[in-house]
């Protein structure tokens, strides 16, 4: 809202009958209402909004709103949009509730890379700032070691630096689709050319994408689809860094 204005945050039980919401099923739910009073959205842009990488901002990368349909799908929730232009735009998700009792563990622990007597030394090319900080602390707190970047010459680079020093990576992860340069399906041509036993997983918003369905066929160990999962990602690095 570049000229201000109100943002409204509602949240309330709500029971959806059978076929209230086709792809969603009966029962109870968490409804929350997102609405602001901003410019709106062009309907001839509104079925796109929720579609990976689909941006009207310069600066935007186009994951933010996929990522939370994402997350809400995967919950077995459902995400709704109204929007007028010049009206502001209302979101509305339902999540569902649950009459269970949360058990919180209070023994601490702490997650490692079960993998060998050093840390694991990771590589991650992503070009999105936010989402290599993530991996990276992710990686952090089960004991890895992480270097990041953004783009795939300096992914390349950076791999035959590791590698002629002696101290190769013990793994690489590879996002599909980085603009401007060449992505994860390219750069693995380059590290096989390198390294003929590189392990990499590639990562990807696409989970219907070929190369993330058949990963080994292109030259992978492994994928991950975004959004990531802690335990997701660490099961997938545990694996695959103990493969010969």
């Amino acid at each position: 809202m570049p000229n201000g204005g109100n943002l409204y945050i509602t949240l309330q039980n709500a029971d959806l009958a059978t076929d209230a919401i086709p792809t969603v099923n009966p029962g109870r739910y968490v409804k929350i209402v997102v609405k602001d009073e901003g410019a709106g959205i062009d309907p001839a842009r509104i079925s796109k909004i929720f579609d990976p990488y689909f941006t009207t901002k310069h600066t935007g990368s186009g994951l933010g709103l996929a990522t939370v349909w994402s997350i809400i799908t995967k919950h077995g929730g459902y995400v709704r949009v109204v929007s007028e232009l010049g009206k502001g735009a209302k979101f509305t998700f339902y999540l569902p509730a649950t009459t269970s009792v949360l058990h919180i563990e209070t023994k601490s622990s702490t997650v490692k890379c079960p993998i060998s007597d050093r840390p694991t030394k990771i590589l991650v090319m992503d070009d999105e700032e936010a989402i290599c900080e993530l991996i990276t602390q992710m990686l952090a707190r089960f004991g890895c070691t992480v270097a990041t970047a953004y783009g795939g010459q300096k992914t390349v680079a950076l791999y035959k630096q590791a590698l002629e020093a002696g101290a190769p990576f013990d793994l690489v992860i590879l996002d599909m689709t980085i603009p401007g340069e060449p992505g994860g399906k390219e750069v693995i041509n380059d590290l096989h050319a390198l390294d003929p036993n590189v392990r990499a997983i590639v990562s990807s918003g696409y989970a219907d994408n070929s190369v993330i369905a058949n990963p080994t066929a292109y030259g992978f160990k492994g994928a991950i689809v975004k959004p990531f999962i802690s335990n997701g990602l660490r099961e997938i690095v545990g694996k695959l860094r103990g493969q010969p």
